[in-house]
């Protein structure tokens, strides 16, 4: 299937989805390429039984963020790390939200990964005695709660939980 994408001059940036555990290697190839990108990374620690890991791993898993001019797209498919390249409408905000995401990182304060979530969004509890259950979320500005509807009788409970326990419904 064929990208169709407006017509524009110049190079645009793009959300690059790349095959999992890719991020990295693609960020080298957008470098050979001279391509300007950004590849978020954030330290990360793991520990075994005997011994702790310390590594960098992608703060956006499978993203990244890379400007590409028209004429020169379907170089970054050349070594198949690339699953396709989403096209940003609005580039000035995207660009704004990216030096954002810049400073945080650079920052070095703790940050976790985060869904957006809006009124109405399904979601399914993933963890916790209410495992498996599936509600509504019901206040955008405190998505700690989720509501479990009673169609029948026109009613729902509000149930206040952890967000990590919430995975977003298609």
């Amino acid at each position: 299937m064929a990208e169709t994408l407006p017509n524009y001059v110049g190079p645009r940036w793009f959300a690059c989805h790349t095959k999992p555990r890719c991020e990295k290697k693609f960020s080298a190839l957008l470098t050979v390429e001279g391509f300007p990108h950004y590849l978020p990374l954030v330290p990360s620690v793991r520990r075994y039984r005997d011994q702790t890991k310390r590594f960098t791993k992608p703060l956006f898993p499978g993203y990244v963020f890379t400007e590409i001019p028209p004429e020169t797209k379907s170089r970054v498919y050349q070594q198949d790390l690339l699953v396709r390249a989403i096209w940003v409408e609005d580039q000035t905000g995207f660009l704004r939200q990216l030096e954002d995401v810049r400073m945080v990182v650079a920052s070095g304060l703790e940050l976790t990964l985060h869904p957006l979530l809006k009124k109405g969004t399904r979601v399914k509890v993933t963890g916790g005695p209410l495992y498996g259950i599936e509600g509504i979320v019901d206040d955008p500005a405190n998505p700690k709660g989720v509501v479990i509807a009673i169609d029948v009788l026109q009613q729902g409970l509000l149930v206040r939980m952890q967000m990590d326990h919430l995975q977003i419904l298609p």
